[in-house]
C-alpha cells in the first residue's frame, strides 16, 4: 500500500474526550477548508494559496464487519461499511456523530479522518464460512458512502464485492460516487443471476446547490450518466432523494425523479432531512451561510413536520416526517413515481439459493503432511 506519510498515518491520534469533540480550525462544516471535487478526485489545487485540509486515512482492524438492525423502517437487516468518516462531506448526513465517539468532530473531522477497515474482506469472508451462517442480503455502504476517494487506491470496496461475487452472495449498494462503474465487471454478472441492486443518491439538479450541500460528491449530471451506464449493463439502479429539504431541495423532487427514470431508474425512495445529535447545528450553520434569507422558512417547515422539533427519532416518523407537510410531499412523490412508471418494474426479491461456500486452497504439501 503505497501511502505519503503526511497524508496516511498509519495510527489515528489519541482520541479527545467528550462527545462532539471539536478540531476544526475555522468553522465546523466544510466551507473553504476542504476542497471541492467532482467525481475524479482532482489533485489538490497549486495556485498558491491557503493549501485545503488533507484527508488522513488510518487503518483499522474492525472486530466484525456485519451489522444487524432490527428497524421496521429500514428496508435490510444486515449492513457492511468499509469506512468510517466520508469525505463526501454532505452536511446533511445522519452518520456524522459517529465520530464524536471517537473522540473527534463531527464537522471537519467526520470529512478528513477516514478510519479504513483494511481486514473487511478477510472478517467477511470468516462470517460466510461459519457453520450456522444464514445468507440473506447486505446492504453495502449505507452509514458511510462504500465508493469515496480513497475507495480508489485502497480497494477495500472492490475486494468486499469480489467475496460477495464469488461466495455468490446477494448484495445493494447504494453510493453518489460515479466509482461504483469500475466495478461493473463484477456487478452486470450478479446483476443477471438476480443477485444485486444498486440506488444512486440524487439530492437535487441544481449543481451549484449540490456543490455546497455535498462538496466532494459526483456532480448531479454525472450521477445521472452513472444511473445509465449501471442500467445499459443490466444492474437495477433506483434512484434515492435523499434528503428532501424544504425550500432548498424539495422544489426540484419531480425534476429529480423525472431525470432518473429518463436515465434508466426503475425505482425511487425518499427521506426528510433528518437532523440528529451534532447534525443540527451543522446543518443550521450551512443553512445561514447559503441560505439566510430562507434559513428560517426551512427551519419551521422542519419543525411542522417533525413535531416542533429539530428531529423525531421515532421510527414512525424519522425517514418520512408527520403531519400535513409530510402528507403533502407524500402525495407529490407517489404521484410522480405513478406517472413515471417507477416502482412498477419490480426486479423481486434477491437470490439467495446460489450463495455457496468455495473450498479452501489446498496447501501444496498437504498430503505429504498425513504420512
Amino acid at each position: 500500500m503505497d501511502m505519503r506519510d503526511d497524508e496516511y498515518p498509519v495510527a489515528p491520534p489519541a482520541p479527545r474526550k467528550g462527545r462532539g469533540a471539536v478540531t476544526n480550525i475555522q468553522g465546523r462544516y466544510e466551507r473553504d477548508e476542504r476542497e471541492a471535487f467532482e467525481d475524479g478526485w482532482a489533485p489538490d489545487s497549486e495556485d498558491g494559496g491557503t493549501s485545503p485540509l488533507k484527508t488522513q486515512v488510518f487503518e483499522e482492524r474492525a472486530k466484525s464487519i456485519l451489522t444487524h438492525n432490527a428497524s421496521p423502517d429500514i428496508p435490510f437487516r444486515v449492513s457492511l461499511n468499509p469506512y468510517r468518516g466520508c469525505e463526501h462531506g454532505c452536511i446533511y448526513c445522519f452518520a456524522r456523530p459517529t465520530h464524536s465517539y471517537l473522540g473527534l468532530s463531527p464537522g471537519l473531522d467526520f470529512e478528513s479522518r477516514i478510519y479504513a477497515k483494511i481486514n473487511a474482506p478477510e472478517l467477511l469472508q470468516r462470517e460466510l464460512r461459519k457453520k450456522n451462517y444464514i445468507p440473506e442480503p447486505i446492504a453495502l455502504g449505507v452509514n458511510t458512502d462504500a465508493y469515496q476517494p480513497v475507495e480508489r487506491e485502497l480497494l477495500l470496496t472492490r475486494r468486499v464485492i469480489e467475496t460477495l461475487h464469488e461466495y455468490g452472495h446477494p448484495f445493494a449498494a447504494i453510493t453518489k460516487s460515479s466509482l461504483i462503474e469500475r466495478d461493473i465487471d463484477l456487478l452486470a454478472p450478479m446483476a443477471a443471476r438476480g443477485q444485486v441492486m444498486a440506488a444512486i443518491t440524487v439530492t437535487t439538479l441544481d449543481a451549484e446547490i449540490a456543490r455546497t450541500l455535498e462538496p466532494r460528491a459526483a456532480t448531479p449530471a454525472r450521477r445521472l450518466r452513472t444511473i445509465r451506464t449501471l442500467s445499459d449493463a443490466g444492474v437495477p439502479v433506483g434512484v434515492s432523494v435523499a434528503p428532501v429539504i424544504p425550500f432548498v431541495t424539495e422544489p426540484d423532487l419531480e425534476r429529480v425523479l423525472e431525470a432518473c427514470a429518463q436515465a434508466g431508474a426503475t425505482s425511487a425512495s425518499y427521506i426528510v432531512l433528518r437532523l440528529p445529535w451534532e447534525v443540527a447545528p451543522l446543518f443550521k450553520e450551512w443553512l445561514a451561510a447559503h441560505f439566510p434569507q430562507r434559513a428560517d422558512r426551512v427551519m419551521a417547515r422542519i419543525h411542522d413536520m417533525r413535531g416542533g422539533k429539530d428531529y423525531d427519532a421515532s421510527f414512525a416518523h424519522r425517514m418520512k416526517g408527520e403531519g400535513a407537510w409530510a402528507q403533502l410531499l407524500k402525495q407529490r412523490f407517489d404521484k410522480a413515481v405513478k406517472r413515471l412508471g417507477l416502482n412498477e418494474r419490480r426486479h423481486g426479491i434477491l437470490d439467495m439459493s446460489q450463495f455457496k461456500t468455495p473450498a479452501l486452497p489446498v496447501a501444496p504439501n498437504a498430503q505429504l503432511s498425513l504420512f
